[in-house]
């Protein structure tokens, strides 16, 4: 059977079409309205209230936890003090990514982390072969987590608590939300002000009945997968088993991907002064070395004219609202061969806000230059087209408000 999450007493009656689907063993809200387009427009105009309980919530404690994290993740816990939150990954030996997530630094020497698959055995083993004294404890039932996210977010929570005032991008308040102790952290999946927070189980029903009353008044909207994930591909964040999978599952090298090749290769810019021995190390600074990434991950702009004539050439509207793909699509370079493979799209949509076709893409170094134009393979009525786009830098959607000193 399904389980269902802390907050599902609220969201259940609020699932108007009453489709679900299955996170990590949990039912979730692909979309609570009819059309998941105002849930959208909720994040960038006012508010949007996202349940991210299934997540994957590991606390690292004990003598060790500073330098078990030090060895276990790509980045320096070390730059990430008590009250803040930390974006990194971990990768296997051979510098392939393993996964990605949040660290938050909640106390002295006590660390919470998300991640979207279980990681318990993982690092428990990687703890146990290096001798390291870290408690690891999977806290993934103990907490509901809500995102609030959108330019009212902060409005909403500062009509509950004063606690987030001078709170910075990826900082992190402990405070209580109508009596409820909670941990907040402003971070957030959609590019926009956010804010996420950890909720003890028992309290969720509480916090979430409070979070709504308090932005009655802002337009605050239940808002499901389907708005997220547009949101997400604006703000250019990759989705672990759609841009990219985690090497401890893959079969060949085709299947993996580096930090650099996934377009986070800033997490190493200071690596000469960093001197961790970090799983990966060794190979991801061959990789700077002898610039060996076989990729980058892109933005694409689709070409709005080519893309309506390929369509009205079909004899069929060329669409928009709704045009949403998460899956390969293959592109070509342009060029005197006809379909001379390139590289590969992972996910497209119309943005209605930015009024394009949007894609984000894989390419080889010598196609990654902004405004270089390629051919995209889109299937219209059941016809494989090839339809032009240029490359884009990420993210396409990246407003000073997320991270804006308030």
């Amino acid at each position: 059977m399904p389980k269902t999450t802390p907050f599902h007493p609220r969201t259940g009656p609020l699932n108007h079409p009453q489709i679900w689907e299955n996170w990590a063993g949990y039912l979730v809200a692909p979309q609570y309205q009819h059309s998941e387009i105002s849930e959208y427009y909720s994040v960038r105009n006012s508010a949007g209230l996202l349940d991210t309980s299934p997540l994957f919530k590991y606390k690292f404690s004990g003598p060790d936890a500073e330098a078990f994290l030090m060895h276990a993740m790509a980045r320096d816990i070390r730059k990430c003090k008590p009250g803040r939150a930390q974006y990194t990954v971990w990768c296997d030996d051979a510098g392939y990514v393993v996964e990605d997530g949040v660290i938050m630094h909640v106390s002295v020497g006590e660390y919470w982390l998300t991640a979207a698959e279980p990681n318990l055995r993982y690092f428990r083993q990687i703890a146990r072969k290096k001798g390291f004294d870290v408690q690891i404890d999977d806290i993934t039932t103990d907490y509901g987590i809500l995102a609030l996210q959108g330019p009212k977010s902060l409005e909403i929570l500062q009509e509950l608590t004063s606690d987030l005032n001078g709170v910075g991008f990826f900082r992190l308040a402990h405070t209580k939300l109508d009596g409820h102790s909670v941990v907040i952290s402003r971070t957030g999946y959609t590019g926009d002000l956010g804010y996420e927070l950890w909720v003890p189980k028992d309290s969720c029903v509480a916090v979430w009945d409070a979070l709504m009353s308090a932005g009655s008044g802002y337009n605050i909207t239940p808002m499901g997968l389907h708005a997220l994930k547009m949101a997400r591909i604006e703000a250019g964040l990759l989705l672990l088993d759609v841009d990219f999978y985690s090497s401890r599952y893959a079969w060949t090298d085709a299947q993996q991907d580096t930090a650099h090749e996934l377009g986070w290769g800033w997490m190493f810019k200071n690596l000469a002064k960093d001197d961790r021995a970090f799983i990966g190390r060794e190979a991801i600074e061959a990789e700077i070395a002898n610039r060996t990434s076989r990729h980058n991950t892109v933005g694409l702009i689709i070409d709005w004219y080519d893309y309506q004539e390929k369509h009205r050439e079909a004899g069929i509207m060329p669409p928009l609202e709704g045009v949403f793909n998460e899956g390969t699509m293959n592109i070509y370079k342009i060029s005197d061969t006809p379909w001379e493979y390139g590289g590969y799209a992972t996910c497209m949509m119309y943005s209605s806000l930015l009024r394009s076709h949007i894609a984000i893409a894989k390419l080889p170094l010598e196609l990654c230059e902004p405004g270089t134009e390629v051919d995209l393979e889109l299937s219209i009525i059941r016809r494989s087209v090839n339809v032009k786009a240029r490359v884009a830098e990420l993210p396409f959607f990246n407003p000073a408000r997320k991270t804006a000193r308030e």
